[in-house]
């Protein structure tokens, strides 16, 4: 098998591999041997695909009960409107969570695996057995409508974030399912996108960070919508049995995303093994393929013998499985959510006016001020998480300042003169099926360009999750807050930041580039494409010709563009601000025993307690094929009280350090130079040092 970039982050692994398997997968397979010699025809061809939208086919007479899906990874999507619910035990309510971008944006692993554990939890309460995430595409394209359904644009954080998330999610007996297998990175007709994509990127990039989750031991893996390299990904033997089973090493089950298949005769043979929702055309498409010869009963067992073995070795055919009467913590939920808003607002620029002090009047306006913090209120999209006991802005601001604070939807250029400070929110609505303008609408943009010209002291909160252009009004800002989407009371966070209650700690996940004219993805959509953003879903594919979306950039995704393509972004990658300051000094390294042992001294040398998040970026000198100019390799989160100071070592594995050698079709490590680059973001580095490989 392959050798594939493993992560070399130091942060701890909050449980181990595999944690909802109650059976070995071998064991596993055994039963399905025993299991598929009971079923007739009949029952083994319903079991290649969905029942009543959600479930997984079953026989309960033969001991192969139904099994309940549900979405999403921010949370528990109740679904109030299946065909057939007699298996659901369904929730009175779920926990609504920031949104996983932001969850990225606390680099903080163990964060994410108490925030998957307690989705996890609230799943086994409403008899879900498998859940429908994480998704774990990379953010190349900042227009993508569903960049906040993921973990940023680097694949070593992706797989960090992911990874520990699957993990809390499976120790509860949820299964996990990562999505969407593979280079699904738009949601323009992404049922009639091809990503084309080299080999390079497919494996140091988009393959990393399914790796990582396959090694911790998710249950299944979602094929995605878009073709690879012109084939659909849900049929496609070259994704699934070559890329996925094999280089991957995954055993375990793999079903197809939601309508995303045309070929039953491909999707038997490719590896696949449940058609999701599933259809009576593809039912009659396989009866037709066995009549004909086509396929035969035995390919019809390759293709479930996965399904049972997965759902088996995970406990879903058991009762104590996939349901539990424990009640749910719903106010440990709710601190989990609100901790995750503390540690993923990003506080990007700040002139001093944070936090605010004790005195003077605060003109909030703007938007999402009194809406409920979701990306959207759209219930069809899988993301859609209800919630309940919302916290509004208005509400936690009121909360943190008192009668400070004066809500004024559209306030004049006297009021805004007059004001001691301007509060304004901005942002977007991102969602599934769509993509959507880099820049703010024209009127947005207008409003925020007053607002700045009329107070010397405004303070903006993006409500986003992606980057948004700023250059028309960011300079004359003294202060900028990304908020995501905070989850249901993610705005307590806010007003904490603001206040000074709350220490900022979060790095972006991504890159904000000044203009998407920056952007390696610009040409994402074909020529003469208009944003289908305004409709309320975007499934009519037949409206638009099939299109390639071309990943030009090869390996260079995010701030790897930047950097080695010397284009300054807005804000770059991991960039951040605390209220308090920081040392990092006394790096060394050392190469023993296949591994580079890191180093370092961190210190707060300000006056206030505070986290910070140390990254490693690691660049080969003199390099035989195009590389970056540097790679995220390892991160460490740290929090320290005034004047405290920490020594972290932090081991990188040489082979982390490869690349994928086309000639040879495998990764290697480069003999000679390279400089491990320490820092606090991908452009603040404070520390170089040199080693010999």
């Amino acid at each position: 098998m392959l050798r594939f970039l493993s992560a070399g982050c130091v942060l701890a692994v909050c449980a181990t591999a595999g944690a909802a398997r109650i059976h070995g997968i071998a064991e596993g397979y055994e039963w399905a041997d025993r299991k598929l010699a009971e079923l007739t025809l009949a029952e083994k061809m319903n079991l290649t695909r969905g029942y009543s939208e959600f479930y997984f086919f079953g026989v309960p007479e033969k001991g192969i009960p139904y099994v309940y899906l549900s979405d999403a990874t921010q949370g528990v999507h109740m679904r109030r409107n299946l065909k057939d619910t007699t298996t659901v035990r369904q929730l009175e309510k779920s926990t609504a969570f920031p949104c996983p971008v932001m969850l990225a944006a606390s680099f903080d692993p163990d964060l994410a695996f108490s925030y998957g554990k307690a989705v996890g939890e609230e799943c086994r309460a409403g008899n879900i057995g498998v859940l429908l995430g994480p998704g774990i595409n990379i953010a190349r394209n900042s227009q993508c409508g569903r960049n906040y359904e993921y973990f940023g644009e680097d694949p070593v954080l992706t797989g960090e974030i992911a990874a520990a998330y699957v993990n809390g999610i499976q120790s509860t007996g949820t299964a996990a399912c990562v999505k969407h297998f593979l280079c699904n990175e738009t949601e323009f007709y992404r049922r009639r996108s091809n990503s084309v994509v080299d080999e390079r990127a497919l494996r140091e990039i988009y393959l990393s960070p399914f790796k990582r989750c396959i090694d911790e031991g998710v249950a299944f893996v979602m094929t995605s919508y878009n073709r690879l390299n012109g084939e659909w990904t849900g049929q496609s033997k070259s994704a699934i049995d070559s890329f996925l089973r094999g280089e991957l090493g995954f055993r375990n089950a793999v079903m197809s995303d939601w309508s995303s298949v045309y070929d039953m005769e491909k999707v038997v043979k490719s590896g696949q093994n449940v058609v999701m929702p599933g259809s009576a055309k593809l039912s009659r498409q396989l009866s037709t393929l066995l009549d004909e010869g086509k396929i035969t009963e035995r390919d019809i067992d390759n293709m479930v013998r996965p399904l049972l073995a997965t759902c088996y070795a995970y406990g879903l055919y058991e009762k104590k499985g996939n349901s539990s009467t424990a009640p749910i913590d719903f106010a440990r939920n709710s601190s989990i959510a609100e901790k995750t808003a503390e540690e993923g607002i990003v506080l990007l620029k700040n002139s001093g006016i944070l936090p605010l002090k004790n005195s003077g009047t605060i003109l909030v306006t703007g938007p999402s001020i009194d809406s409920s913090p979701r990306n959207c209120d759209n219930p069809a999209s899988s993301a859609d998480v209800e919630g309940y006991d919302f916290v509004s802005l208005r509400d936690a601001l009121v909360a943190e300042f008192g009668n400070r604070v004066r809500f004024i939807e559209n306030p004049t250029v006297a009021e805004l003169r007059d004001a001691d400070v301007v509060l304004t929110t901005t942002g977007t609505v991102d969602m599934e099926s769509f993509e959507r303008p880099y820049a703010l609408p024209r009127a947005e943009e207008n409003r925020l360009r007053e607002i700045v010209s009329s107070n010397s002291n405004v303070i903006v909160v993006v409500f986003s999750g992606s980057g948004i252009k700023m250059t028309g009004w960011v300079d004359e800002t003294s202060a900028l807050l990304y908020g995501w989407y905070p989850g249901q009371n993610g705005m307590r966070a806010i007003a904490g930041v603001i206040s000074g209650r709350i220490n900022p700690s979060g790095k972006l996940p991504i890159s904000i580039e000044k203009d998407f004219m920056d952007s390696p993805a610009k040409g994402t959509m074909p020529d003469g494409a208009e944003f289908y953003n305004t409709a309320f879903r975007a499934y009519n594919e037949k409206l638009i010709m099939p299109y390639d979306v071309n990943y030009d950039e090869s390996i260079l995704v995010g701030y790897r563009w930047y950097d080695t393509k010397n284009i300054a972004p807005l804000f770059p990658f991991g960039h951040g601000l605390t209220y308090t300051d920081w040392e990092i000094s006394d790096t060394k390294a050392k190469v023993k025993d296949g591994n580079i042992c890191l180093t370092l001294n961190v210190k707060n040398v300000g006056d206030r307690e505070g986290s910070q998040v140390i990254q490693v970026y690691v660049s080969e000198d003199h390099p035989t094929v195009a590389r970056p100019l540097k790679e995220l390799k390892a991160f460490s989160r740290v929090s320290l009280k005034p004047g405290e100071s920490r020594k972290l070592i932090i081991d990188i594995p040489v082979e982390d350090l490869a690349f994928w050698d086309i000639e040879n079709q495998k990764f290697t490590v480069n003999k000679g130079k390279y400089t491990i680059s320490v820092g606090t973001s991908s452009k603040d580095i404070s520390q170089k040092i040199n080693i010999n490989i």
